[in-house]
Order: C-alpha cells, then structure tokens, then sequence
C-alpha cells in the first residue's frame, strides 16, 4: 500500500525519519529508519536516507507492507465467566494478562484462552473482543461470540452508550472531591505508545472522577467514569492532573512517599460495565470487585494512614 505526502509551503524543514513518525504515528522511528534502509521510501521519485531534510515542494513516497493475517490458536486457561449465552459472554479479566497477542506476548493472552474455550464448546463463529482493557488491568470484559453481536455492540462503544466504571489508587490527593476532565488526547508527539495532550491529532476525551477515600496527601482511592474512548485514557488523564495511578510508570507514577507499600502493577480496576443485550436489547450490567493485590495495598493504605490519622472518607 502506497502514501504519498506532498509537502505544504508552511512545513518547516526536518529530518525524514521525523517527518514520516509524525505523519504515521503508528510507525516507530526504527521501523521508519528500517523502511527507509529498504528503499520503502522515496523523495521525489528518489532514494532517500533517514537523515534527509524534506523540504515545501517535496513529495514522499511511503510503501507500507501489508500486515500479515495474525493466526492466533487456542491455549487453555482459566476464565472467570460472569455470563454466557448464544451471542456473547462477560468476563472478569485478570491483572497480567494481555488481551490480544503483540510484540512481547504472542501467546498466552486472554484471546488465546477465549478461542480454546470456544472450540471445547464446539462453537462453529470464533469470540471477537469488541473493547480491551490494558495487560496490567484487572476488571469487567464483554466478548462477541457472533458477527452481529460484534457488529451491535461495537455501535454501542462507538456511540458511548456503554456504562463504564474503574477503581484507581492514585498518587496524591486530588484538590476537587470529585470533577470532570475534558482535555483533548491522541498519540504522544515523543512517543506515539502513549496517550497525551501533547498531540498532533487530538480528540476531544472526557473522564469523570469521585475521590471515595484520601490517604492523608500521599493517595486516594477514586471511582473513574470515562466519558469517551481514547487509548490509555484514563491513565493520560490522572497524570495530566498530577494524579497518576500507583504502579503506572509509564503515566509518571512513582514511589515517593509510598515507600514500604508494594505496588505490584498498575492499581487500576473495571468495576463494572453496563450495555444492551446484542439480541434481547435488554439492559445488563456486571460489576466484580478488585482483585486482592488491589485490596492488599488499599488496606496497607488505610493502615497507615490511620495510624497516623490522616485518613479521609469521602
């Protein structure tokens, strides 16, 4: 597949490798450079090197491979199951756990573990994840076991018609007891892994917060209703108000005056999620509570802020 970028008069000069990691934030530079190496790329119907300044009037020429068709077998593992039926079935995700195999974790994901428990069931459509919650997310999952399900409630995420609530430990306290935060997010200019503010291609993000119990300055415990969708949400949002999740060193969390509490992973949970049946469109709604690793730091929290009385309910 073939893109060509025509330079615009208001583009500053810059390297090609940067320019063309702007324009395909889902490219790293090393894949760009890689690419460039192999003669992928072209500046006026000419070879080109990574370090080469493009300039207004240059047209580049970017051959993307197409992606290989990912192949993806059954594995057995335990799912904890909260509903099945003919259309879909809801799960409670474990921590640590991908939800679709990647670079670092080909195997051994959750739809890995969905496509084995199909098969045993002798289903004849194959489980289709229709949202995704991050490896280190704990939580509420709905799975597609149909095409039309898929179909129906991907409208659903789509429209944000979907109830949606997490649990977070966060690093302070927030100054408000409860908020909104609406700040445009997208790809990290720096780094097109991370969600941020700071962007080319923002899109208007919404999360919604309740802070349920302070730990003297140093945490809190916050129930999260995000509004809209974007990647890594949630976490983009807590670290722009100064508030990362425990655990989220990727968000800027750090151990600080939490030394002597374990943070294991990222202290985030789905508590609950609620949508309309793909087939009765009847309204459901699942809830389980974080798991213990969650509950272990929450009551380390409490502990020691009691006992130094500074702990706040909400």
């Amino acid at each position: 597949m073939q893109t060509e970028f025509c330079i615009s008069p208001g583009e500053q000069p810059k390297r090609l490798d940067v320019f063309l990691v702007n324009r395909e934030p889902k490219l790293s530079r090393a894949a760009v450079q890689r690419m460039i190496s192999a003669g992928r790329v072209r500046v006026n119907n000419q070879s080109a090197k990574s370090s080469q300044k493009i300039k207004p009037g240059d047209v580049v020429n970017l051959d993307k491979p197409q992606p290989a068709r990912l192949l993806v077998d059954g594995q057995p593992a335990a799912l904890e199951i909260l509903f099945e039926d003919s259309a879909c079935l809801v799960i409670n995700k474990p921590a640590g756990v991908a939800a679709h195999p990647g670079p670092g974790h080909w195997n051994d994901t959750l739809l890995n573990a969905l496509l084995d428990h199909a098969l045993r069931a002798g289903a004849v459509a194959m489980p289709g994840l229709v949202h995704r919650l991050d490896k280190d997310t704990s939580g509420v999952m709905v799975v597609a076991k149909t095409k039309t399900a898929h179909c129906r409630l991907a409208v659903q995420f789509e429209q944000h018609a979907i109830t949606r609530q997490y649990e977070a430990l966060v690093q302070g306290l927030p100054k408000h007891s409860q908020g909104r935060i609406e700040l445009a997010l997208g790809p990290d200019r720096a780094n097109f892994k991370r969600t941020s503010p700071h962007t080319q291609h923002p899109k208007a993000s919404v999360t919604e917060y309740r802070v349920e119990q302070a730990f003297g300055a140093a945490a809190a415990h916050m129930v999260l209703t995000p509004r809209t969708g974007r990647t890594h949400q949630i976490r983009a949002h807590l670290q722009a108000i100064g508030h990362p999740i425990l655990g989220d060193l990727a968000y800027g969390a750090r151990i600080g005056p939490l030394d002597g509490c374990s943070v294991p992973r990222m202290m985030l949970h789905a508590h609950r999620l609620g949508f309309q049946h793909p087939l009765t469109e009847t309204y459901c709604e699942f809830t389980v509570e974080p798991p213990s690793d969650f509950q272990l730091l929450y009551d380390t929290l409490r502990l020691t802020t009691v006992e130094a009385g500074t702990v706040t309910e909400a």
